[in-house]
């Protein structure tokens, strides 16, 4: 089990290395903004240890997939094998685990490691086999790929949209618009083969234009139950809805422009470091949109112009 142990965290060291982050800004930075969008969660909203709880399942439940567990069964004997998963599940809710008892959810800490701990007599795969329709075309495929692996994310923010309005708590409302940005922000994370860009039949800046009309859109698309239902229920709160979702379409806007200022290379350490301190201070958006452009631009030029 120690050496098992030893092996995730060097692949977890690898993962940080190959996305072009030191180990010790990584360990420093991912740690803060845990803390920074937890607390945000538990200021803005009375329900946060729920959608927390929901957050940290859903988190766990990818330790559950039934292949890498049938290959642990190979490895260690029974008693090994159920102690590990344990431990395991324990250690991946940790971080929820000590936010809530720094909140003082004692009660509601204990019960989530129960059930943390319960799911490990289970097996059962969070990538389903079925082809899950989407109301996308194959164009984007970030949003055809992303939806499949996270359409579970919707139901939730669609739920949490409708208790929101139920008890008359605006922020809650927010969040769940949040947690669709950010699953949308997800989408961009990966670099496709250069010849999927190649193949555009447009210019760098019609490439560009292209990818951002069709990711505000499609946000827009899978938002519109949340903004329809926070807009009639909470209108006094309009305003601060319009400034929240333009803020969404600026990161979403910013996460692309980041993408394509590295490609055909992941974005490395720099940009993630200028997205994370936007996060902290969003007006900083406005140098940084129009400097990701311009390297973007440069960097597609080279293919788009072949």
């Amino acid at each position: 089990m120690k050496e098992y142990f030893q092996l995730q965290f060097k692949m977890l060291n690898r993962k940080m290395i190959d996305f072009g982050m030191p180990l010790l800004i990584g360990y420093t930075l991912l740690p803060f903004i845990f803390i920074l969008l937890t607390n945000y969660l538990f200021e803005k909203t009375e329900f946060a240890n729920y959608a927390y709880g929901l957050l940290a399942i859903s988190f766990v439940s990818k330790l559950s997939e039934p292949k890498r567990n049938d290959f642990l069964k190979s490895i260690f004997n029974k008693d090994k094998y159920r102690k590990l998963r344990i431990t395991e599940n324990l250690i991946y809710c940790l971080p929820f685990t000590l936010y809530l008892i720094y909140q003082k959810q004692f009660i509601f800490s204990a019960i989530l490691n129960l059930f943390i701990i319960f799911i490990t007599l289970f097996n059962f795969s969070t990538n389903l086999n079925v082809t899950i329709p989407t109301p996308f075309n194959k164009k984007p495929f970030e949003f055809t790929v992303g939806f499949r692996k996270t359409f579970y994310v919707f139901p939730i923010a669609y739920f949490l949209t409708y208790i929101s309005v139920s008890v008359g708590n605006f922020n809650l409302g927010v969040f769940s618009m949040l947690l669709i940005a950010l699953t949308c922000f997800s989408y961009y994370s990966k670099i496709e083969n250069e010849y999927f860009v190649w193949n555009y039949n447009l210019s760098s800046k019609e490439f560009l234009i292209e990818k951002t009309k069709t990711c505000l859109i499609y946000f827009t698309f899978l938002s519109l139950p949340i903004i329809i239902a926070l807009s009639i229920s909470f209108f006094r709160e309009i305003d601060i809805l319009i400034v929240l979702l333009l803020l969404c379409y600026a990161y979403l806007t910013t996460i692309i422009f980041a993408k394509y200022s590295s490609f055909p290379n992941e974005m490395n350490m720099s940009q993630g470091i200028l997205i994370a301190i936007s996060f902290m201070f969003p007006p900083i958006l406005l140098i940084f949109i129009p400097l990701f452009y311009s390297q973007s631009i440069k960097k597609l030029n080279t293919i788009l112009n072949d």
